[in-house]
C-alpha cells in the first residue's frame, strides 16, 4: 500500500469521505445522463402545450448536444486550471438553473435557449465529476471507484426514459427538468464540504510546494471551442431549416463549413490545442471514431424517432413508451462489462462489424411497431435485438479507442470519441426529418409521422450497415499491454462511456 502524502491522493473509497464524494459525483453526472435520455419522451407533451413545430422540438434536442459536444473537451481542462470541484460545483448550479429555466419555459424559443445552457452545464460538470474521482482516491481505489461512477450513472441513463415517462403522465413534462433542482441542493453543500479541490498540481510530485505564481499556466483552446461550436451550430440549423429551401439556409450552411474549415485551422496551428490533429495519425483511431459517428448517428435518430413513433402512431402513453425502451438499456448494464471481457479474448474486430449489423436488423424489425402494436409480439423483440447489438459493440468501441492512442492520452481519446458520438447524434436528429420528408407539423398525425418513420427505419439501418463495413475493414486487435477500460459497466444509449485523464502515481512520468 502507498503511503498518503501531500502530493498523493489518498482518499479510500471504504471510507465515510470516500463514500460522499462517489455520492456527490454520481448524484451530478446523472443529472446530465437522465436529461440525455428522458427529454425524447415527453417531446409529443411539450410539442402540444406550448404550440411548436417538428423543427422546435429538434432543436429541443439538438441545443442541448450542441453546446454539450461542442464544449466538452474544454470543460474538461477548466477544471485542470481552476480546480476540478470548483468547476464541477460550478456545472452542477448551472445546469440547475438552466433546468429551472426549462421547467418555466413560456415558449418553445426560451425552452430551447435554456436547453443550451444546460449543455454548457453539462460540459463542465460531467468531465468534472470523473476529474475529481481520479484526483481525489488512492491510486488503488481508482479504478474501482471509477467503475461504480459508470455503473450508478449508467442505472441513472436507464430510468430516464420510464422516469420521464412517469413525470409527464403524472405532475407533468415541465417536472422533466425541475426534478434536476432537489438534485443540486444536495449534490452542492455535499461537495462543498466533503469533496476536496483538486487541480492539476496535486497529480505531480513537489508542485504543491511550488508558489502559485511560479507553476505553468496552460492555455485554454477558446477560439478552437467557439469556431468548433458556430460550425455544429451553423450546419445543424441549416439540417433543420432545409426543407424551406430559403436563401438564409444555404448561406448558413456555407458559414458553417467555413467555420469548421477554420476550427481545423486553429487546431493546426495551436500550441496547445483542445483536439490535437496529431491524435489522428493513428489510422485506427480515426477510423474508429468513423465508426463511432456512423454508429451514434443511427441511435441518435433512432431514439429520437421511436420515441414519438411508440405515442404518436401506437398511441402508447409517455409512461408505456418510456418503460417500453428499458430493456435495451438493460442489457447494457447487465451484459457490458463481459462484451468487453469477451471482445478482449477474440479481438474488437467481429464485435465492432456484429454489433452494428444486430442494431441494423433491430430498425428494420421496428417497422412492425404501427398502429395498435402489440408490445410483446411487435416492440419487445426488437428492442431485445436492439440491446444485444449495443451490449456486442459498446464496450469493445471505448476498448479500441483507448487502445489506438498512447496511455498517456486515453483520457484525450474518450473525449474526443464521445464528442463524435454525440456529434453523429446531433447530426442525424437535425437530418433525418428532411431526408424521410417529415413536414413541420408530421408529429400531429398519425399517418404522416407513421409513412416519414417507415421511411426512416431502413436509413438508419443503412448507416449502421457502412459503420459494420468500416469496421471490419480497418479494426485490427489491439496490443496485449494496451490499457483497458474503467468504465466497464455502462447504461446510456446515446454516447460511449467517458474515460478519465490518466493521473500519474508518485515517481512515475505520464507516458
Amino acid at each position: 500500500m502507498a503511503v498518503p502524502s501531500q502530493e498523493t491522493p489518498a482518499v479510500r473509497i471504504s471510507t465515510p469521505a470516500g463514500r460522499w464524494i462517489l455520492l456527490t459525483t454520481v448524484l451530478g453526472s446523472s443529472m446530465a445522463m437522465l436529461d440525455s435520455t428522458v427529454v425524447n419522451v415527453a417531446l409529443p407533451r411539450i410539442g402540444r402545450d406550448l404550440d411548436a413545430s417538428l423543427a422546435a422540438l429538434q432543436w429541443t434536442v439538438n441545443a442541448y448536444m450542441l453546446t454539450l459536444a461542442g464544449l466538452i473537451l474544454l470543460g474538461g481542462s477548466l477544471g485542470d486550471r481552476f480546480g476540478r470541484r470548483k468547476m464541477f460545483v460550478l456545472g452542477v448550479m448551472w445546469f440547475a438553473s438552466a433546468s429551472l429555466l426549462c421547467g418555466l419555459a413560456p415558449n418553445a424559443g426560451v425552452l430551447i435557449a435554456a436547453r443550451a445552457l444546460q449543455g454548457i452545464g453539462g460540459a463542465l460538470l460531467t468531465p468534472g465529476s470523473l476529474a475529481l474521482i481520479q484526483a481525489s482516491f488512492h491510486p488503488d481505489d481508482r479504478a474501482k471507484a471509477v467503475g461504480l461512477w459508470s455503473g450508478f450513472g449508467g442505472i441513472g441513463g436507464a430510468v430516464g426514459p420510464f422516469l420521464g415517462g412517469w413525470l409527464v403522465d403524472g405532475p407533468g413534462w415541465r417536472w422533466v427538468f425541475l426534478l434536476n433542482i432537489p438534485l443540486a441542493l444536495v449534490c452542492v453543500p455535499v461537495a462543498l464540504r466533503h469533496v476536496p479541490e483538486s487541480d492539476a498540481s496535486s497529480a505531480v510530485p513537489g508542485r504543491d510546494k511550488e508558489p502559485a505564481a511560479a507553476r505553468p499556466r496552460r492555455s485554454f483552446d477558446v477560439l478552437g471551442a467557439f469556431l468548433g461550436a458556430v460550425a455544429l451550430a451553423l450546419v445543424t440549423y441549416a439540417l433543420i431549416e432545409a426543407r424551406s429551401g430559403s436563401v438564409l439556409v444555404w448561406v448558413t450552411a456555407v458559414v458553417g463549413v467555413a467555420a469548421g474549415v477554420g476550427f481545423v485551422h486553429v487546431e493546426r496551428t495551436r500550441s496547445d490545442p483542445m483536439m490535437p490533429p496529431d491524435i489522428f495519425a493513428s489510422r485506427q483511431f480515426t477510423a474508429v471514431n468513423l465508426v463511432t459517428l456512423c454508429v451514434y448517428a443511427a441511435f441518435g435518430g433512432f431514439f429520437f424517432l421511436t420515441a414519438l413513433q411508440l405515442q404518436v402512431v401506437a398511441g402508447y402513453s409517455p409512461l408505456q413508451a418510456g418503460t417500453a425502451l428499458l430493456p435495451t438499456t438493460a442489457l447494457m448494464l447487465l451484459f457490458s462489462a463481459r462484451s468487453g471481457e469477451l471482445a478482449q479474448r477474440i479481438g474488437p474486430r467481429i464485435p465492432l462489424t456484429v454489433g452494428p449489423l444486430l442494431c441494423a436488423v433491430a430498425m428494420l424489425m421496428m417497422l412492425r411497431v404501427g398502429k395498435d402494436a402489440v408490445y410483446v409480439s411487435d416492440v419487445l423483440p426488437a428492442l431485445l435485438v436492439m440491446g444485444a447489438g449495443m451490449v456486442t459493440l459498446v464496450a469493445p468501441l471505448t476498448a479500441t479507442v483507448l487502445a489506438s492512442v498512447d496511455t498517456g492520452r486515453a483520457g484525450l481519446a474518450s473525449g474526443i470519441n464521445n464528442a463524435a458520438a454525440r456529434v453523429g447524434g446531433l447530426l442525424a436528429v437535425a437530418a433525418l426529418p428532411v431526408l424521410v420528408g417529415m413536414g413541420p407539423e408530421a408529429y400531429r398525425s398519425a399517418d404522416a409521422f407513421d409513412s416519414a418513420f417507415r421511411r426512416a427505419m431502413p436509413l438508419c439501418a443503412g448507416v449502421l450497415v457502412v459503420g459494420a463495413v468500416l469496421a471490419f475493414a480497418t479494426v485490427r486487435r489491439p496490443a496485449p499491454d494496451c490499457r483497458r477500460p474503467q468504465c466497464r459497466t455502462h447504461g446510456c444509449v446515446t454516447t460511449p462511456p467517458l474515460e478519465p485523464q490518466r493521473v500519474a502515481a508518485p515517481g512515475k512520468a505520464s507516458s
